[in-house]
């Protein structure tokens, strides 16, 4: 994990050294609140302290979760500082679609809605602060921001295009305020069904053009049939039917030949039988069920003393059910939101987990597979998940206490650091037959989260109780280090928020 550095160095009551100033690279953040002013005019002290509790609860501990450095707040922004551009756009992903959440229920005049702009640049750095054309650059990106927006530089974009699963909108060469040079600058779309939608948008603009003439032409040419007298519309429609080279000089036999000949009226011409035609496509599809594995019910001790948040160490009975073989895949997913009943279409391969949802996004599927199959499918238990993850072992990793290759996917597991997930069914299972329950996606279960387990149920249900904002994530993913894939491991994470490392597994039973 990062940490919040001080600034500050050696002795401070000694006056600053007048030497040269420590310069490195570094991508910078830099937050401002939209319409400050107007807030704390209308509601001065209120505004104060939720400004102090989203730095407090959001922004620093997402910076810290990062590997960034908060170098200073500003009342009514913050500027950071990152070893990686990688980060600094995912804290800012994090940070605002966080606060999306936090506003849902808020009027719009009363929301807190940052502008973030994210740069990457040489910086000096002080005591307190930093200065430099990067942070320059990066508070200009911000000014131009649209609230709640991540805007970049062509710096960072440069940098993640291929490292973070969102997508990005050019918004040309920007011409900023004392920086001799334009900068280019980007729009972060974070959900996945974006990157098509900005890709689409002068197809579809093209599209809606085209549309309208030929809405124009047909209107036009109903208004010329309409507007015909009676006899004349029926012969004109009667004479190609008749003859296509017909001349002028045959045109009495043609009309001749038009009365045995019924008019081909538009319903003649045109049957209403077509229009049912697509109605198998819109039945609803039966939803593929997961590989299920039957878990006979016992006891079991939970929670470890490698982390407080582990402790206290305890034991959980745990009633027979049922879990996912494997953490649910895109063509799972992608099969309830063709059914409209999940948010957004997942990107990637077939067999690969879903990445990128949030704890919702994981309560929709649950639910929808439920209503569709008539099973009680839903998120596990925080409890279950652990005692399926051991597979009724009570060692460091469930093939024993020390790190072997092969047995998961994380950073340091023994393979080349990945951009994504290997697809699931990797890696060996586990005693009880379950695939990649260390590793490959962080996953979300139903319990809300609390810093330790005092209090914790121990009849292995989901603890709800308490301060539900954030729900806690078990197995490590892709991206951590071999500490996250311990069976007892746990993260919480905000509900609402989506991260790319984010997934789930189901289960089923009472």
């Amino acid at each position: 994990m990062g940490e919040i550095r001080n600034f500050r160095s050696g002795n401070q009551n000694e006056p600053p050294s007048h030497g040269a100033m420590p310069r490195r690279l570094a991508a910078i953040i830099v937050g401002d609140i939209a319409s400050y002013s107007r807030l704390m005019q209308a509601d001065e002290e209120g505004t104060h302290v939720r400004v102090k509790r989203i730095e407090r609860d959001l922004i620093e501990p997402s910076i810290v979760e990062h590997h960034g450095s908060l170098v200073k707040t500003t009342g009514d922004g913050f500027i950071a500082i990152f070893d990686s551009p990688v980060e600094a756009v995912r804290c800012s992903i994090v940070i605002q679609q966080n606060l999306i959440g936090r506003n849902a229920s808020l009027p719009k005049h009363s929301r807190i809605e940052y502008r973030i702009g994210v740069n990457l640049g040489d910086v000096i750095i002080e005591p307190d602060d930093v200065y430099g054309d990067g942070v320059n650059i990066a508070t200009r990106i911000e000014g131009i921001a649209e609230p709640g927006q991540v805007y970049i530089s062509g710096a960072i974009y440069e940098q993640i295009k291929h490292k973070v699963v969102c997508g990005y909108e050019a918004l040309g060469d920007r011409k900023v305020k004392n920086i001799t040079d334009p900068v280019r600058i980007y729009r972060v779309l974070p959900d996945a069904d974006a990157v098509g939608g900005t890709r689409g948008r002068r197809e579809n603009t093209l599209i809606f053009l085209l549309s309208l003439t030929l809405l124009v032409s047909a209107a036009g040419v109903l208004w010329y049939l309409l507007a015909q007298p009676p006899g004349k519309g029926s012969e004109q429609a009667a004479t190609p039917t008749a003859s296509p080279v017909a001349s002028p000089v045959q045109q009495p036999p043609a009309r001749e030949s038009a009365v045995p000949t019924p008019q081909p009226s538009p319903s003649l011409a045109s049957p209403a039988p077509p229009a049912p035609t697509p109605t198998p496509s819109q039945s609803p599809t039966p939803a593929s069920e997961p590989d299920m594995t039957a878990i006979r019910g016992g006891s079991f001790t939970m929670g470890s003393n490698d982390d407080p948040t582990e402790r206290p160490v305890h034991q959980v009975a745990i009633k027979p059910f049922s879990i996912g073989k494997y953490p649910v895949t895109v063509r799972e997913w992608n099969e309830c939101a063709a059914a409209k009943a999940c948010g957004f279409t997942a990107i990637g391969k077939d067999d690969a987990p879903v990445t990128n949802v949030s704890w919702t996004d994981a309560q929709q599927y649950a639910a929808w597979l439920a209503q569709a199959t008539k099973k009680p499918y839903r998120l596990p238990s925080e409890a279950e998940w652990e005692y399926a993850a051991r597979g009724g072992t009570q060692s460091k990793y469930w093939w024993g206490d020390k790190l072997q290759p092969g047995m998961a996917g994380c950073k340091d597991c023994g393979d080349a650091a990945a951009e994504q997930p290997s697809k699931v069914g990797s890696f060996k299972p586990n005693p009880f037959g379950l695939y990649d329950m260390g590793g490959g996606v962080d996953q979300w279960v139903a319990d809300c989260w609390h810093r330790t387990y005092q209090g914790a149920p121990n009849d292995g249900s989901a603890w709800s109780a308490g301060d539900c904002s954030s729900h806690v994530l078990r197995s490590g993913s892709w991206k951590n280090d071999s500490r996250y894939v311990r069976p007892s491991n746990r993260d919480g994470y905000d509900t609402n928020v989506r991260y790319p490392t984010h997934g789930f597994r189901v289960a089923l039973g009472p």
